[in-house]
């Protein structure tokens, strides 16, 4: 497969607090990468240095071979590499087609735009259904999937969810990672940090391993999911 992102030796700070510490891993075309660790293992502080909010210390960040480390935000988003944040962030006061618009915010097609919003309606119909309620009038499940439809909205190579799950019902999870796989379906890779991590596992193509700020393990899904050490650490087994 083609490495889609690389990240190498990527260490980050919060001024004299070292949050990531030469971390390094690829996540190929078409795949699905679920990193996973315990609260404060640094895996929010790498989403967030990949989409260009915050600045490494060291270490490189390449995506489709070239090299993004020091590129803002906005150019990141337009060049491929969408971002769900932690907590979901939608923007309570606007509703779900001003949240939806504002993740399409780099292009002008505005054809495409409204197919895109389409899309996004027939993959959560109930976003569509009340598109011109406001998002704060939501369930938290219900504003997981606009914030993954805002992200959507970029046309992403590569989407990013941070703790999708988060604070959801287990039928609400459920239907969100089944919503991650039919994204991949439908040819977006998807770079995951969750810490539901039986379920992660369960559907990554790939997954690593984060402690203190550096990767520790990985191999595919599967396997970490019968490794002896991850099950007593993540899954409460063994």
């Amino acid at each position: 497969m083609t490495a889609l992102l690389e990240v190498e030796d990527l260490s980050v700070a919060y001024g004299a607090i070292e949050a990531v510490r030469n971390i390094s891993f690829t996540v190929d075309e078409g795949q699905i990468v679920c990193l996973i660790g315990a609260n404060g293992a640094g895996k929010t502080t790498t989403l967030r240095t990949i989409s260009g909010l915050l600045r490494p210390r060291a270490g490189d960040i390449r995506f489709r071979g070239q090299s993004i480390t020091a590129l803002p935000a906005h150019s990141i988003l337009s060049g491929g590499i969408a971002h769900s944040p932690e907590g979901r962030r939608v923007f309570a006061r606007m509703t779900v087609e001003e949240n939806l618009l504002l993740g399409a915010y780099t292009r002008t097609d505005q054809a495409g735009i409204a197919a895109d919003i389409r899309r996004v309606c027939e993959l959560f119909p109930v976003l569509g259904e009340r598109r011109n309620q406001k998002a704060g009038l939501f369930s938290g499940g219900e504003q997981q999937m606009l914030a993954i439809g805002r992200a959507m909205m970029s046309r992403p190579r590569l989407l990013m969810l941070d703790e999708p799950s988060m604070g959801l019902s287990p039928i609400m999870t459920q239907l969100i990672f089944d919503t991650i796989r039919e994204l991949q379906q439908q040819e977006t890779t998807i770079l995951l940090v969750e810490q539901n991590a039986l379920a992660a596992l369960a559907l990554a193509d790939h997954a690593y391993v984060v402690d203190l700020g550096q990767t520790t393990l990985s191999g595919p899904g599967h396997d970490l999911l019968a490794d002896e050490r991850v099950r007593a650490a993540y899954l409460g087994q063994g």
